[in-house]
Formats: C-alpha cells, sequence, structure tokens
C-alpha cells in the first residue's frame, strides 16, 4: 500500500494515486472522469460482503483502493454520501424493474409476485448491498441514510398494496383497502425478513430460497 501525500498539498487536477513511478515500471492510467466515484462504491460494497465488516472505516477503503483518505474526500464530501451512492444505486436498479413490471404485466398477482422477486434476487446478487438494505452497515452511520432505506421499503410496500387491491376488488370484497394494506405489510416484512437472513447467516440462507411456494402461501 502506498501513502498519498496529504490533500492540502496536493493540486486539484493531481491523479488520486499519484505517486513517483520507477522509470522501468508502467505508469497507472488516470481514472477518466466518474470512474474513480464508482471504484469506490463497488470497493465499499465488496468490502461489506466480508466477515467482520460491521464498520468499514474509511482508512480501511482507502487502503484497499491504495490511495489516501484525503483522495476518497475529492469524491464524496463524507462518508456517509458515499453510502448514499449506494443507495441510490439500489434504488434505481430496484424501481427501474419494477416500474416495467407493472408496465408490462396487467395481471396483479403477477405483479406482486415478481416485485417480490426483483427485489430478492438483487439482493442475493449483491450481498453487499443487501447489508445497507436491511439497516445492517448503517448503524454507526449517520441517521438519515436508515431513513432513506426505510422510504425505499415504504416505496415497495406501496406497490404492493396498489396491486393487492386490484385483486381484492376483484374477488369482492368489502374493505379492499384494508384487507391491501394488511397483506403489503405482511409481505414487506417477509421481503425484509428474508433479506436479514441473508445477511445475518454469512449469506449462506438464499432470500430466494422456496420462493415460489412462500409466496403462494403469503400472496395466493
Amino acid at each position: 500500500m502506498r501513502d498519498d501525500t496529504d490533500s492540502s498539498r496536493v493540486p486539484d487536477d493531481a491523479s488520486d494515486d499519484a505517486v513517483a513511478t520507477p522509470a522501468d515500471k508502467p505508469v497507472r492510467k488516470r481514472p477518466k472522469p466518474g470512474e474513480r466515484r464508482v471504484q469506490i462504491l463497488e470497493t465499499l460494497a465488496s468490502m461489506l460482503e466480508q466477515p467482520g465488516a460491521e464498520r468499514v472505516t474509511t482508512a480501511a477503503l482507502a487502503a484497499r483502493l491504495e490511495v489516501s483518505e484525503a483522495a476518497l474526500y475529492r469524491h464524496f464530501a463524507s462518508k456517509a454520501q458515499m453510502f448514499e451512492g449506494l443507495i441510490e444505486f439500489i434504488e434505481q436498479s430496484v424501481f427501474t424493474l419494477v416500474n416495467q413490471i407493472v408496465e408490462r404485466d396487467n395481471d396483479a398477482r403477477v405483479q406482486v409476485h415478481k416485485v417480490l422477486a426483483v427485489l430478492l434476487q438483487f439482493g442475493e446478487k449483491n450481498p453487499g448491498m443487501t447489508r445497507v438494505m436491511v439497516g445492517d452497515a448503517l448503524v454507526f452511520e449517520n441517521d438519515r441514510l436508515t431513513t432513506r432505506m426505510n422510504q425505499f421499503f415504504e416505496r415497495i410496500e406501496s406497490q404492493l398494496r396498489q396491486s393487492l387491491r386490484q385483486i381484492a376488488e376483484a374477488a369482492g370484497s368489502q374493505t379492499p383497502t384494508v384487507d391491501a394494506q394488511a397483506q403489503a405489510s405482511a409481505l414487506t416484512a417477509f421481503a425484509i425478513g428474508r433479506l436479514q437472513r441473508f445477511a445475518r447467516s454469512g449469506f449462506k440462507k438464499s432470500p430466494t430460497e422456496h420462493l415460489d411456494v412462500a409466496l403462494r402461501l403469503f400472496a395466493g
């Protein structure tokens, strides 16, 4: 690991990893605009997958990237902003697919099953992100991160509620709104529970395990 110069002495246009390099070694290419931000977020997510990663420090993150902490702060004003970058990725990835499901599938029951499947499959493919989603990685971080993640699940629940209301109305329910609210709440709690089990099992318990059977029990 190399030690970058302090940010107070590094020119604004200096590369994050600018160091004196022996003539017989290749010079590391300067990252293109935006590449370093993506690299920081990918590395943070990767570190969250490791055992004992209750809290990832900026010092550890910088060491993994072989840059100084000052170099990190040239791309993110704080560690909270780094986590916000991960949450943004989660939101965009999941809700892009959710919106596609709602647009393409007219069957409300299919919408419910697919929305939950997309959510759990995303967590399974992105273990580090799962720890952010369930809040394990946010325990020692800024409270606004937990609030934003809670809002993410509220949006999931809202979408489920819309679909479930259609199902209740089609079934002739006298209280379709109440029925939909109760079922959407239960299904969201089920999904969060699956993600938490996945994270706390060291990513051994798949969140999509017997998913079709479970959804038939919950959502019919």
